[in-house]
């Protein structure tokens, strides 16, 4: 999902994208709605068929309060709420993942079930991902990357990692660019930038305290500010002019950032390639350049067999 911040748009019934749109906003909901967003991600295919009474029994709650959970997401009532958890049940089937929140990896499982496993989880989240992307969104945030004098990166843990191989990626191109995941030297280059310059901000959670500041100091600074996270209502969507949400759920051994890597690389992928296309001639010269400059320090191609016969002889 991708979004300007501040500016949440309702989902629509139909789209298939409801529960990956409850799944982003669930840690914002108050109480009582919080209640009713688990026990539908907990059981969709009941959830589906469940009268708004028994829904409202199940979650502790009351119709009334499964009403104003309608509202929250942006839809017009409870049948909405059922046409938009069958919808995505129904696209979940005709791809052949397991739709269910839990499904997951179990001490017992052979390793050809921990594969498929594996690959359905990951392959859901980037179509989630990449069916929520608003690309009028990434376009904007393009437009920025494009023209701005330089770009920060800020990031910390598995965010860190992830942003290092799309800084090094952007800087090849030409995109003046660098990655902070220490929180001091980040506040630092924030305080750096102003009006024309770019900072994005990688946080799964979307609640890293350090990565929260460094973007609000880039903000406080006048640069283009743009915020990737899993949780559209999380602190950091505050703080950013751009949000750009990806969808994945976390699985046991795997924490969220780990589960979110394939999904935030496509969301980075997407802003890379795009800059790349904007800037082609540009891209294409320092792109050779760059390669140039390493090629002295790669050993030349050899094939096994003709090392083979040599050392035979």
């Amino acid at each position: 999902m991708a979004v300007t911040a501040g500016s949440e748009p309702p989902v629509e019934a139909g789209t298939g994208q409801l529960l990956a749109h409850l799944r982003s906003v669930l840690p914002g909901l108050a109480g009582a709605l919080r209640q009713v967003g688990n026990a539908i991600l907990e059981d969709p295919a009941w959830a589906s068929r469940a009268t708004i009474v028994e829904l409202g029994e199940r979650s502790g709650t009351s119709p009334a309060t499964v009403t104003r959970f309608c509202r929250s997401l942006g839809l017009g009532g409870y049948t909405e709420l059922r046409v938009g958890i069958a919808t995505d049940i129904g696209r979940a089937d005709q791809a052949g993942w397991e739709l269910g929140i839990g499904a997951d990896v179990l001490p017992t499982d052979p390793l050809d079930r921990v594969l498929r496993t594996l690959l359905a989880v990951d392959l859901q989240g980037i179509h989630e991902t990449a069916a929520g992307l608003d690309l009028r969104v990434v376009a904007t945030v393009v437009d920025a990357l494009v023209t701005a004098r330089r770009v920060d990166l800020y990031g910390v843990g598995h965010s860190a990692a992830v942003l290092e191989d799309v800084q090094m990626r952007m800087h090849r191109i030409g995109i003046a660019s660098w990655t902070w995941s220490d929180v001091h030297a980040g506040l630092m280059s924030a305080a750096m930038l102003g009006p024309g310059d770019v900072a994005i901000a990688l946080s799964h959670s979307g609640r890293a305290t350090e990565t929260v500041d460094m973007l609000a100091q880039a903000k406080a600074s006048g640069a283009t500010t743009v915020a990737i996270t899993n949780f559209s209502t999380s602190p950091i969507a505050e703080v950013a002019e751009h949000l750009l949400c990806t969808s994945v759920r976390e699985t046991s051994y795997r924490s969220g950032e780990m589960s979110a890597r394939h999904s935030q690389f496509l969301v980075l992928d997407l802003l890379y390639l795009a800059v790349a296309q904007r800037t082609h001639e540009r891209a294409t010269e320092t792109w050779a350049r760059a390669a140039d400059a390493v090629a002295t320090h790669r050993m030349p191609y050899e094939p096994r067999g003709r090392r083979g016969a040599e050392g035979a002889s």
